[in-house]
């Protein structure tokens, strides 16, 4: 079974948000105009649907009119051990810019290093990683 990938409607910043994110994780982006799906109820060049394939899946569109946009509270996407401690720190600080950080990125008595961070669309993203015990691989 496949994991469940969001799908975020946006206020007219599919293709910015997406294009970011692909800067952000890597991957590929894939975007479909609504002249392309002949969407008549918005902006031809606006996004129907755009997927970001990659370490981070995620698939965004443009909002059509009467649809409401992104407004997330109480959800964050977890990043928990998805990559190299170095590469989730570099994800940590380039979602910070333009964004909030809301618990730096440190080291936990728990003996993990976490931090939140929301970024400039309104993503707010759990990072981290558990620290290895000796003479183990770091997870």
């Amino acid at each position: 079974m496949k994991a469940p990938k969001p799908y975020l409607l946006l206020p007219g910043t599919a293709r910015e948000a997406l294009t970011f994110y692909a800067e952000v994780f890597g991957g590929t982006v894939e975007l479909h105009t609504f002249a392309e799906f002949e969407r008549t109820d918005g902006p031809p060049e606006a996004i129907a649907h755009g997927i970001l394939d990659g370490t981070v899946e995620l698939y965004a569109s443009d909002a059509g009119e009467g649809e409401a946009t992104l407004r997330t509270e109480g959800l964050m996407f977890s990043i928990l051990g998805a990559a190299e401690p170095a590469t989730l720190h570099a994800w940590f600080e380039a979602l910070s810019d333009g964004g909030h950080v809301i618990d730096a990125l440190q080291d936990r008595p728990w003996g993990a290093t976490d931090g939140q961070v929301t970024d400039r669309f309104g993503l707010r993203w759990l990072i981290g990683y558990e620290h290895a015990a000796p003479g183990e691989p770091r997870a």
